[in-house]
C-alpha cells in the first residue's frame, strides 16, 4: 500500500516537471553543482533547450526560479533592486537576483553577455567562496544560503569580441556545452511537444540537419529545436507543409531573398 502510494506520488511529481529529455549527464552535473554551491554556465545555440533545462532542474530540486532575459540596457540595479515611490512613500524593492538570494532560489541570467558590464561586477562576489551580494544602496551585505544557485547562459557562436565573457569571469563557473539533440531524440521531443506523428517529425528533423549545415555560410544560426516544434505544431493544426515551413524555417532565419529561395528549394526537395 505504501509502495503504491509512493509510486503514484513519484509519477505525479514527474508529470509536474517541465518536459526535458536529457542528452548526457547534464542533469547530474547540474544537481552536483547545486549541492556543492557552485555557479553554473551553460553554452549553446539559440533554441537548443537551455532555458527549458533550467526550468526542469529548478522544479526537480524544488527551488523557486528567477529568470532574467539579459539585454543591452540591463543594469546591476535591475538585478539587485532600487528605491521606488509606492503609495507616497519611497521603498526599497528587491530585484530578481536579490530575491533569489534572500529566498534561496535559482537565479538564471539568460544571454548574460548581452547585459551591461556592471552586471558581471555584481556577480563576482557571488561566484566565489564568499557567496556574497553587497547592496550598497541599503548598506546590506547578504550571504547566499546553501540553496541559492546562480546559473548563466550565452550563445558563444553568436557573440563577437565586444560581447563576450572575460576569461576571468568564465573561470568563476562550472560550465557545460549544449547542442541540438541527436536526430532520434529530437524527433521524440518535437513529436511530444507538437502532437505530430513521429514519422512526419522525422522528416522535419532530417530537413533541419541539412539546413544546419548552412550555418556559417548562408545562415548565422541553424534551425533551432524550438522552431521545429513551432513548425510541427502548425502542421498538426492543419496548415499546409510549405506554408508552415516558410513561416518557421525560412522567414525567421534570413531576410535575404536568395537565401530564402535556397531554403525553400531544400524544403521542396524534402516534401515535394
Amino acid at each position: 500500500m505504501h509502495t503504491a502510494t509512493a509510486t503514484n506520488a513519484a509519477s505525479a511529481f514527474a508529470r509536474d516537471l517541465p518536459y526535458y529529455e536529457p542528452v548526457g549527464n547534464e542533469c547530474a552535473l547540474f544537481e552536483q553543482a547545486y549541492r556543492q554551491r557552485l555557479p553554473l554556465l551553460l553554452k549553446g545555440p539559440t533554441g537548443c533547450g537551455k532555458t527549458r533545462f533550467v526550468s526542469h532542474m529548478a522544479a526537480k530540486l524544488g527551488r523557486p526560479l528567477f529568470t532574467v532575459s539579459c539585454h543591452d540596457d540591463l543594469t546591476a540595479a535591475d538585478l539587485t533592486g532600487r528605491y521606488l515611490l509606492q503609495g507616497g512613500e519611497t521603498r526599497w524593492v528587491d530585484g530578481p537576483l536579490t530575491r533569489a538570494v534572500r529566498e534561496g532560489g535559482i537565479c538564471y541570467l539568460d544571454e548574460v553577455v548581452e547585459a551591461r558590464k556592471d552586471v558581471t561586477v555584481v556577480l563576482h562576489p557571488l561566484t566565489d567562496d564568499r557567496r556574497l551580494l553587497p547592496l550598497e544602496r541599503t548598506g546590506e551585505l547578504l550571504e547566499a544560503p546553501d540553496d541559492f544557485m546562480l546559473v548563466v547562459s550565452y550563445n558563444p557562436g553568436y557573440q563577437h569580441i565586444l560581447k563576450s565573457l572575460k576569461p576571468s569571469t568564465r573561470q568563476r563557473f562550472v560550465a557545460m556545452s549544449f547542442d541540438f539533440p541527436p536526430p532520434r531524440l529530437e524527433c521524440d521531443i518535437v513529436a511530444r511537444e507538437s502532437g505530430l506523428s513521429h514519422e512526419r517529425c522525422a522528416a522535419l528533423v532530417n530537413l533541419a540537419g541539412r539546413l544546419r549545415e548552412l550555418k556559417g555560410q548562408d545562415l548565422e544560426e541553424g534551425v533551432s529545436t524550438r522552431l521545429l516544434v513551432y513548425c510541427a505544431t502548425l502542421i498538426n493544426a492543419g496548415m499546409p507543409i510549405l506554408e508552415a515551413t516558410r513561416a518557421t524555417l525560412v522567414e525567421p532565419l534570413s531576410d535575404d531573398l536568395d537565401v530564402q529561395e535556397g531554403l525553400l528549394e531544400s524544403i521542396r526537395a524534402t516534401f515535394g
